[in-house]
């Protein structure tokens, strides 16, 4: 029997990943967001390109949840996008509005999916669909460490003009300004990355991945990236229903590991048929612990903010 996956939000990165699965022949998709015909139309425009790319899976619209029902996996991309000028934070609010309702319906049409979200403030907004949806912590996963981690992967390899296949990066904390870079355990093809790049160079390439979302931004004005988050969203819904156990930086629930407690932070995880199969606590220095403990700190003060909400 074929999986099912369900997008929602028929924007850009929702209709790249409708895409992105059916490319990679996932399952079943059904594409769905508020906006009347637009995820009939973009639903209907990818079924069509199969043909073409020789994927054969069912592509479907939807404005409510009825067809969504029994999925194995969600993606939640529905919410607005950054504008110029605009922090993550500052679609704190209007997010966590629009992430609790699709929560909470997809709590009541598919109770054992996975979750994976993709709307930002990303940390934040898992903890809104952990507490919305009521699933347990391994089935409610955040996307942002394996974009960052490109993000940092891309950035060296054209320092260095090397592949970027050859690059391992990474990533730890939250989704924005104060993610943790873990140079120190970046390296290409094991050589570590502080014999090949100058600690200004890196300085530079590590403050460039951090703000690498804005830099998109800026230059589109009117939209935010959606081409390599897409994919990287498409990487972990990949793992999970391949049960591939891929070790990969995500936003997990955090109960004690790393000291944060309560939040959802990005650490490297194995993902598989469960969701999220273990939580590695790597070894940090005093200098990495306390920049994770800061950005801790950064989704703490969202989520106390939608605590009260």
């Amino acid at each position: 029997m074929r999986k099912k996956i369900t997008v929602v939000g028929g924007g850009n990165v929702g209709a790249s990943c409708a895409v992105n699965l059916a490319l990679k022949e996932l399952g079943d998709v059904v594409l769905v967001d508020v906006v009347e015909g637009v995820p009939q139309g973009k639903g209907l425009d990818a079924l069509q390109m199969g043909p073409i790319e020789g994927y054969d899976v069912s592509i479907t619209g939807a404005n409510d949840y009825e067809q969504t029902a029994n999925s194995d996996v969600v993606v939640i991309t529905a919410g607005l996008a950054r504008k110029p000028g605009m922090s993550r934070d500052d679609l704190l609010i209007a997010n966590h509005k629009v992430v609790s309702s699709v929560a909470e319906n997809i709590a009541k049409h598919s109770p054992n999916a996975i979750l994976v979200l993709v709307t930002n403030p990303l940390d934040a907004m898992c903890w809104t669909a952990f507490t919305a949806s009521k699933f347990p912590k391994h089935r409610v996963i955040g996307m942002a460490g394996v974009l960052d981690s490109a993000r940092f992967r891309t950035f060296i390899a054209q320092e260095l003009n090397v592949s970027v296949e050859n690059v391992t990066a990474v990533v730890l904390g939250g989704h924005g300004d104060t993610m943790v870079p873990v140079v120190r355990l970046s390296n290409v093809s094991g050589i570590p990355m502080t014999e090949l790049i100058p600690k200004d160079r890196l300085d530079a390439i590590v403050t460039r991945t951090a703000n690498g979302g804005a830099e998109i931004v800026k230059h589109l004005k009117t939209g935010s990236a959606y081409y390599a988050p897409s994919a990287a969203a498409v990487e972990m819904v990949e793992s999970i229903l391949k049960d591939k156990k891929k070790v990969l930086p995500c936003a997990a629930y955090l109960e004690g590991e790393y000291g944060v407690n309560g939040l959802f932070v990005g650490v490297p995880v194995k993902l598989g048929a469960k969701g999220i199969e273990k939580i590695y606590e790597i070894q940090l220095t005093a200098e990495e612990k306390a920049a994770l403990a800061k950005s801790a700190g950064a989704v703490q003060e969202l989520v106390d903010i939608l605590k009260k909400q």
